[in-house]
This record gives C-alpha cells, sequence and structure tokens, in this order.
C-alpha cells in the first residue's frame, strides 16, 4: 500500500527541516537551551508552511497571505499578553487548535475530487477528521475547567459512559470503513466522524476532574500528534507524519510517567474513576479542636538550617509568589544553606508548570529534584518549605481509601525535622481530602497570600 501522492521536490526538501524540530524539542529539556530550542522549532514550522505555500502556489493568494498574518498577529498576541497562571489555558488551546489544524486537512482529502484519492488516503483520513476534532472539543473543555467557567470536578449525566463507548465505537468503526468509501459518500461519512469525535471530546473531559488536568492536558498533547501524523498520510505529505509521530510518542511517554506519579491509570484518569469517590471535606475556615499549637519559629529553623527544601505547587502560581520564592531561595543561598526544590510530576496544572514558573525568576535548573531524587533527602532535611502545596505532599494518600488521591506517590516533606507550610488557608486541596500533615507538633503554618508570607520570612532572614 502507497501513498496516493508521489513525492514532490517540495515535500522531500520540508524532510530537511525535521531534524530542527527534534533538536529543538531536545534543547527544550534545559531553561538554558529552551528559548533557543523553541526558536528553532518555529524556524523549522515557519519553513515547512513556506515549502508548503509554494508548491501549491499558494503564495500567490492574498486569501493565504490574510489568513496566515491574521493567524500569526493572533497567535503573537495571545502569546504575549498570556500571563504566566494563565499558561496551561494557552497550552490547552494549542493543542486544541492543532488538533483543529488536522481535522480540517483530514476533511478536506475526504472530500469529492480531492487529489489525495488513494485507498492510503481514505483509510487515514477518517481517523484523522476524528481524532484532531476530539483534542479540539477536548482542549476547549479542559480550557473552560482551568478557567473556573465550568465546575473543576467532574462534571456527569445519566448514560455518560455508555454515551461515550457509542462515540467511540463510531469513530472506529468510521476508520475500519474509511478504504471501502466510494467519492459519493466521503462527505458524509467526514461529517459524521468530525461530529462523533467533536462529541466524544466534550463528554470524556466533562468526566475529568480539575485535579487530573496535567495528565489530561498531556494527553491531548499526544492526540495532536497523532492527529498530525495520520493527516500526513491522508494527503501524502511525510513532513507531518514524521513530526506528528514525535510529538504523539513525546506526549504518551509523558502522560505514562505523570499516571504513575498518581498511581492511577489513563483510563482511571479519563473515567474520573477514582475522583467521583466521596471524601470528607472539611467546612469553610473550620480548624480542628485538638491541633497542637506549633512551638516552632519558622525564621529561627530557617536561619540555624544546614539544608531546607522548598516544595512548590499551584497556589503558588495562583499567588504568582514566585518572585518570593527566589527572594528567599537568595536569602538562605547567601547565608550558605544547601537549598532544593522538590517537584512533583503533577503540581499544577500541567506538564512542567512549576519548572516554568521558577525559570521565569532565573532559578537554577541544577536545584530542581524530582519525586523520586528528592524524597530520600527530606529525612536529612532541616527544614521543608511549602508554597502553595496540598495534595503533592498530603500523608493520607497513603493510609485514607476511596479518596482521589489514596495510592498516588507524595512528597515526603512531613519527614523534615520542621515543615513551614505557606498556604493561603487550611482548606484542602482540589483532590478535596484533608491533610493531616497541618496537625502534626513540628508544622508551623504561615497562612496567607504566599506571595506575601513567603517575602516576610526572607525579608526577617535578610535583617539577620
Amino acid at each position: 500500500m502507497t501513498a496516493s501522492l508521489p513525492l514532490s521536490p517540495w515535500s522531500a526538501a520540508s524532510l530537511t527541516l525535521v531534524p530542527l524540530v527534534w533538536l529543538g524539542i531536545r534543547r527544550m529539556r534545559s531553561p538554558a537551551t529552551a528559548v533557543g530550542g523553541n526558536t528553532l522549532g518555529a524556524m523549522a514550522m515557519t519553513g515547512f508552511v513556506a515549502l508548503a505555500a509554494i508548491e501549491h502556489g499558494l503564495w500567490k493568494s492574498p486569501a493565504a497571505w490574510a489568513w496566515g498574518l491574521g493567524g500569526a498577529v493572533a497567535g503573537g498576541t495571545l502569546a504575549a499578553r498570556a500571563r504566566m497562571i494563565r499558561m496551561p489555558e494557552l497550552v490547552a488551546l494549542f493543542n486544541g487548535l492543532g488538533g483543529a489544524a488536522s481535522a480540517i486537512v483530514a476533511a478536506l482529502a475526504l472530500r469529492p475530487g480531492s487529489a489525495s484519492s488513494g485507498v492510503l488516503s481514505r483509510a487515514a483520513a477518517p481517523p484523522a477528521a476524528a481524532i484532531g476534532v476530539l483534542t479540539f472539543t477536548g482542549s476547549l473543555v479542559a480550557v473552560l475547567k482551568l478557567a473556573r467557567v465550568l465546575d473543576a470536578r467532574p462534571i456527569r449525566f445519566r448514560g455518560q459512559v455508555a454515551l461515550n463507548r457509542i462515540l467511540l465505537a463510531g469513530m472506529i468503526g468510521g476508520t475500519l470503513a474509511g478504504p471501502w468509501m466510494n467519492g459519493t459518500g466521503t462527505p458524509a461519512a467526514a461529517a459524521l466522524m468530525l461530529l462523533f469525535g467533536g462529541a466524544a471530546g466534550v463528554t470524556i473531559l466533562l468526566g475529568v476532574g480539575g485535579a487530573d488536568m496535567p495528565v489530561s492536558i498531556s494527553f491531548l498533547n499526544a492526540l495532536s500528534g497523532a492527529a498530525a501524523a495520520v493527516a500526513g498520510f491522508a494527503v501524502g505529505h511525510p513532513a507531518p507524519v514524521a513530526v506528528g509521530i514525535v510529538v504523539g510518542a513525546g506526549g504518551l511517554l509523558l502522560t505514562n510517567d505523570m499516571c504513575r506519579a498518581m498511581n492511577r491509570s489513563l483510563g482511571d484518569v479519563l473515567a474520573g474513576r477514582i475522583a467521583s469517590a466521596p471524601s470528607p471535606v472539611l467546612p469553610e475556615g473550620a480548624v480542628p479542636a485538638a491541633m497542637p499549637p506549633s512551638p516552632n519559629d519558622p525564621v529561627a529553623a530557617l536561619r540555624s538550617a544546614r539544608r531546607v527544601i522548598i516544595v512548590p505547587g499551584y497556589g503558588m502560581a495562583l499567588a504568582q509568589a514566585q518572585a518570593a520564592v527566589r527572594r528567599l531561595y537568595d536569602a538562605l543561598s547567601r547565608r550558605g544553606v544547601e537549598v532544593w526544590f522538590g517537584i512533583h510530576p503533577v503540581a499544577g496544572r500541567m506538564p512542567g508548570h512549576m519548572h516554568v514558573l521558577l525559570a521565569e525568576v532565573e532559578i537554577p535548573y541544577d536545584r530542581f529534584k524530582d519525586l523520586e531524587e528528592i524524597n530520600p533527602l527530606f529525612g536529612d532535611c532541616d527544614v521543608a518549605v511549602i508554597v502553595g502545596a496540598n495534595d503533592v505532599v498530603n500523608p493520607a494518600a497513603r493510609t485514607a481509601a476511596g479518596t482521589p488521591i489514596s495510592g498516588m506517590p507524595v512528597l515526603d516533606a512531613g519527614a523534615a525535622k520542621t515543615v513551614v507550610i505557606c498556604n493561603l488557608d487550611r482548606q484542602p486541596g482540589y483532590a478535596g481530602v484533608p491533610n493531616p500533615l497541618y496537625d502534626r507538633p513540628h508544622v508551623t503554618l504561615c497562612l496567607g497570600d504566599a506571595a506575601e508570607t513567603v517575602v516576610r520570612l526572607a525579608e526577617a532572614l535578610e535583617r539577620c
């Protein structure tokens, strides 16, 4: 089985740009080289667009120039104006737009009279259309949940599971029937695949809770790559195949790592099975009467510390407290304290969210350690400073049954000699599970806006 279109010189030329994409992705492994890596990727994408425009004569079309410039202005404006706290929504939106582009390409490949009319095109176009539009609508739901326009908790309705199965079965059926479609039936088939995929993206993502958004965004990223790769087969172009496979494979590997970090399967996350389990929630403002008063002076503990581990969480992002954390890091470093940052794989609302925020204030990347690296260090840590983190340090994950975090590996911050918690309040995190760490005698609560409480700690150290 061969592609329906011969490989043109322009298509062959575009393959020379693929290594730029690979190199760009590789350079994004470190904040020190990430900007250069992003530039390489952008250059490669610009080259792909330019070669396609030349091959198909689009560079002569005023409409093509208008659409291209409009997209460039819209994308540049979004990127320039988006605050760091909105970066998860922006990433999810870009995932969705990539899926939508692939869906449009695949649907056009199925239209009567299309040059992409071979068996391979008819086989690849239906799944590309369905996966692409699923990515688009699912990403829109994710954006609305992250922005709190929709309830961050799982949204369910009667017959939702059965409907999801019907929609997925329809997508699979359309894929299997693709090679046997004829010219008159393909427009209706394309419309049906778009309908199935779009509806599935909405109904599946509605059932995902806000705490599972990092996994969902990673999976949607993988789907956007898969849609691009399959759309490349549909139109007989090798560049989207090569790049889409890289993006899809990378997204799946990241999704697998994040699911393992949560001790849950992707099926559980997408079905919201564990998130639906009831868990006790403290009434707003309630404080257990048996909570012992903390005798610890956080500033004194930090003054005498040799090793400090800072644990950032989504609350740090909400408070935009990364600059305050940098100030605390500098104050400790000047005193000769060994400072590390313990970062849980699902801290924040997108993969690598904490890394992005800390890199923004130029905290050295070699100070970051993941869960497996940092946990053995907590036992020899003088002070653990938790900044806006809750679920990822909640020891109830090991003891409480039937909760969204049951069995999830967490950071062992409680093993430090002194724990300082700079959270807004004592309320549970997104998972809705009360944190017993707050009640331990070696824990000091510095409740309030983290941008203020962390600065006060740094100022106290600077005066010494």
